[in-house]
C-alpha cells in the first residue's frame, strides 16, 4: 500500500512526540480494496492542543477533537489531514450530534464508536502487516458487505444521516447490506428528519455521482428513506403510465438516471434525469374521463399527463430548495425540467421555433436539454437515445447558435439608443430592445445596426406603456404560436 509522505510525516511527527497515530476510515477501506482515497484521516492519543503544539500551521474550530494540519501538498486531497483524538461512546439525544465528547488514549474503543465494521479499522504505519480489526471489517470487505458496528439500531440512533450512508456505501462500493443492518434502517428510517438538510444533501450527492446511483435510489425506496427524504418520488410507484411507457413512473424516473451514469452526465443533468417527470402524479387523468372513471371507456394505458413538466419544475426547486442546493443548481435543474417536454418533429420545428428554444432556456443548458431528453427516453424502454428526429434538431441548433438569440446579439445597444436617438436611460430603451429582439428572432437578416435603428425611431414615438405593452405581446404571440405547435405534435405522438 502506497501512503503518502504528507501522511508519513504527520504519523511519525505524532509518534516522535510520544502519541500513537493511525490511518482510520475511508482512506483504510479504499487502500483494502484498492481504491485511491479522496482523503486521508488520522486518529491519535494526542489531544487536540497537543497536535497543534506539534503542528502550528493548523486550525481547530470544532468540539469533536478534530485538528484540521496544512501541508505543502500539492495534491487537493492532502492539503488538508483531519488528525483526530481517540474518542469514547457517548449519547446522541438529538441523533445528530454526541452530547458528550469524551477523550480516550485506546484505539479499539475509538474504533467501537464508528459507523460500519469496513470503516472500523485502523492501520498503524508502523506495522503495516497487521490491521487493527477488532469487529471483522476485512472480512466483510471480502464479502463485500455493509454491516454496523455492534447494535445496528444503537449506531443509527447515534446518528442518523448513518442509514443514508449505508445506502451510498452500498452504491459506491457495489456492496450489499447485512440483514440486521438493513432492518434497523427500516425501522430507523424516519429518524433522518432529525437531519439537517445540507448533511442528506451531502450524502444524496455522494449518491446520485456513484457509478451504481440508479440502484442506490432503487435502495431508498426499499427502505423507505425515499418517503422521508424525497416524498415527490417515492410518490410514482406503481403509477402507471400511458401505452408510451412500460414502466411506471418512479421506474421511468430512475432509468432516465441510469442513462445519466452511464454516460458520465454531471450532477445538474442526473438531479434533472431523476426528477424530470416528478410533477407525472399529480397531474395524471384517464384520458376519457377527467376524474379518472376506467369504467367510461379508452384502452390500457390511456393516460395523460397534461402540463407535468411545470407542476414538476415547482416540485423539483421545492425537493431542492428543501436539501439547501445552491441557487445555481436550483435554477438550472428546475429549467431542465420545465423544458424537457420541447418538440423536435421536423415537419413543424422551424428555425424561428429553434431561436426561440435556446433564448429560453440559455445556449449554455441547450445541450444539457437535448441530453436529457435523451434519458427521457431510454427510461421509457425505447432503443434508440438519439432517433433523427433529434439528430436533426441538434443541426438546426448547431446553426441556430450563429443567430442572435438575446439582447446583447443585437446590433444596436442601449448607448446606441441613447446615442443616437437622444433618449435617456430608463425603461423605454429596455422596451424597445426587446421588441427589436423579437424582430431579429423571426428574421436574422434584421439584425442589421441601420436597419433596427430606423426600426426603432418609429418606436420612440410611443408612450413608455405602449412600448411595455408591445414587447409582452410580441413574446405572448411567440409563446402561444409555439404552444399550438408544441401541442399538435403531443397529440399526435400521444406524448402527454
Amino acid at each position: 500500500m502506497e501512503i503518502p509522505k504528507e501522511v508519513q510525516e504527520i504519523s511519525a511527527s505524532l509518534d516522535k512526540k510520544g502519541f500513537k497515530a493511525y490511518l482510520v476510515g475511508g482512506c483504510v477501506r479504499d487502500l483494502l480494496v484498492g481504491r485511491a482515497p479522496h482523503d486521508w484521516d488520522i486518529a491519535t492519543a494526542a489531544l487536540p492542543e497537543d497536535i497543534q503544539e506539534i503542528f502550528p500551521e493548523s486550525v481547530y474550530e470544532n468540539e469533536f477533537g478534530t485538528v484540521a494540519v496544512k501541508t505543502e501538498s500539492e495534491d487537493p486531497s492532502l492539503k488538508i489531514i483531519e488528525v483526530t483524538t481517540f474518542r469514547e461512546e457517548s449519547e446522541y439525544s438529538d441523533k445528530r450530534h454526541p452530547d458528550e465528547v469524551k477523550f480516550s488514549k485506546d484505539i479499539k474503543t475509538d474504533l467501537s464508536r464508528r459507523d460500519f465494521t469496513i470503516n472500523a479499522i485502523a492501520f498503524d504505519l508502523a506495522d503495516s502487516e497487521n490491521p487493527i480489526d477488532p469487529y471483522g471489517g476485512q472480512e466483510d470487505l471480502q464479502k463485500k458487505t455493509i454491516r454496523a458496528v455492534g447494535d445496528p439500531k444503537e449506531r443509527f440512533d447515534e446518528d442518523a444521516l448513518r442509514i443514508l450512508r449505508a445506502v451510498r456505501l452500498s452504491a459506491q462500493l457495489g456492496f450489499k447490506i447485512e440483514a440486521k443492518t438493513k432492518a434497523a434502517i427500516k425501522s430507523r428510517a424516519k429518524s433522518l428528519e432529525h437531519i439537517a438538510s445540507e448533511r442528506t444533501k451531502d450524502e444524496f450527492n455522494k449518491l446520485i455521482m456513484t457509478d451504481n446511483a440508479h440502484d442506490g435510489v432503487r435502495m431508498l425506496e426499499e427502505l423507505g428513506i425515499l418517503k422521508v427524504i424525497i416524498p415527490e418520488l417515492s410518490e410514482g410507484v406503481g403509477v402507471e403510465q400511458n401505452k408510451h411507457h412500460i414502466y411506471d413512473v418512479f421506474e421511468h424516473n430512475v432509468r432516465s438516471l441510469e442513462y445519466a451514469v452511464e454516460n458520465n452526465f454531471p450532477l445538474e443533468l442526473r438531479l434533472a434525469s431523476l426528477f424530470h417527470d416528478v410533477g407525472k402524479t399529480g397531474v395524471r387523468q384517464w384520458k376519457s374521463d377527467p376524474n379518472g372513471d376506467k369504467s367510461r371507456g379508452g384502452k390500457k394505458g390511456d393516460w395523460t399527463f397534461y402540463q407535468h413538466q411545470y407542476l414538476g419544475e415547482k416540485q423539483t426547486r421545492d425537493i431542492l430548495k428543501r436539501l439547501k442546493y445552491s441557487k445555481e443548481i436550483i435554477k438550472t435543474v428546475s429549467l431542465l425540467v420545465r423544458e424537457h417536454m420541447f418538440v423536435y418533429d421536423p415537419e413543424v420545428v422551424t428555425e424561428k421555433g429553434v431561436r426561440r428554444l435556446i433564448r429560453r432556456v440559455g445556449e449554455e443548458n441547450v445541450d444539457f436539454l437535448i441530453k436529457l431528453r435523451e434519458a427521457d427516453r431510454i427510461g421509457s424502454g425505447v432503443p434508440k437515445a438519439q432517433p433523427y428526429r433529434l439528430r436533426h434538431l441538434q443541426a438546426m441548433i448547431e446553426k441556430a447558435k450563429k443567430d442572435p438569440v438575446s439582447v446583447k446579439q443585437v446590433k444596436v445597444s442601449g448607448d446606441d439608443l441613447i446615442k443616437e436617438l437622444n433618449l435617456e436611460p430608463g425603461p423605454r430603451i429596455g422596451y424597445i430592445l426587446a421588441i427589436l429582439l423579437e424582430e431579429v428572432l423571426d428574421d436574422p437578416k434584421k439584425n442589421d445596426k441601420k436597419k433596427l435603428l430606423v426600426a426603432a425611431k418609429k418606436l420612440v414615438k410611443k408612450s413608455v406603456d405602449e412600448l411595455g405593452e408591445m414587447a409582452s405581446e410580441a413574446k405572448r404571440i411567440a409563446g402561444e404560436t409555439q404552444e399550438r405547435i408544441d401541442k399538435a405534435i403531443k397529440d399526435k405522438y400521444f406524448v402527454k
